[in-house]
């Protein structure tokens, strides 16, 4: 027998363990032959619409050093602002962007990668449009539950005023541990700080 969700508990956590990466993008890491491709690999092809952007960064320790082994995984709308999902009611998505990524840290450098387009902007509940944004999830050993956060671009500094999410966002000095900057060619940095000083603003999800 089902219950409704919201009267499930919750089980206890395990920690990701240091191979977390390693089942879950083997041919990053040049494992190949177990899958044709891994999943969260291609977010887009030649007929996605869109801005076509760059998304790259470290994952970085309390101690500032890069996480090596941490895997990283992105959700986020399409260029018109619509998901890829069953349940987005708005509208009809582009069936050439996928919507999902995933990335393992590169092991040399720490450096996770995506290649994307940059999203719409999408409603809040009540209705206020909030900045374009992607929702970043991170696991690495040591890392009880994956964490959740937000990367917003910093070249959206007027759709970001009027975000409702960051407006929430009570240590204002914080907000800029959100935001990805441009390098130039569609490329943006985004690090995420595990701890310590700049440490990224993380969203209890």
């Amino acid at each position: 027998m089902t219950r409704r969700p919201d009267t499930l508990k919750e089980t206890p956590s395990q920690t990701a363990g240091p191979y977390v990466h390693i089942g879950c993008t083997p041919n990053f890491l040049g494992n190949t032959g177990i899958y044709p491709e891994d999943l969260g690999a291609r977010m887009v092809n030649d007929r996605t619409r869109g801005e076509r952007i760059t998304i790259t960064g470290t994952v970085w320790d309390g101690t500032g050093t890069a996480l090596r082994d941490a895997l990283v995984e992105i959700w986020q709308a399409d260029a018109d602002g619509l998901y890829p999902s069953p349940e987005e009611t708005r509208g009809a998505a582009d069936p050439d962007f996928a919507g999902f990524g995933r990335s393992g840290c590169d092991w040399e450098t720490g450096a996770f990668t995506f290649a994307t387009v940059k999203p719409g902007r999408v409603p809040y509940p009540d209705g206020r449009l909030q900045a374009p944004h992607v929702t970043v999830w991170i696991a690495a050993r040591g890392i009880n539950t994956g964490l959740h956060t937000r990367m917003y671009f910093a070249d959206e500094a007027d759709a970001n005023a009027e975000d409702p999410v960051l407006a929430r966002i009570e240590h204002r000095n914080r907000v800029p541990s959100l935001l990805a900057q441009p390098e130039g060619n569609g490329v943006y940095r985004f690090d995420i700080r595990l701890q310590g000083d700049h440490e990224t603003v993380f969203f209890d999800m």
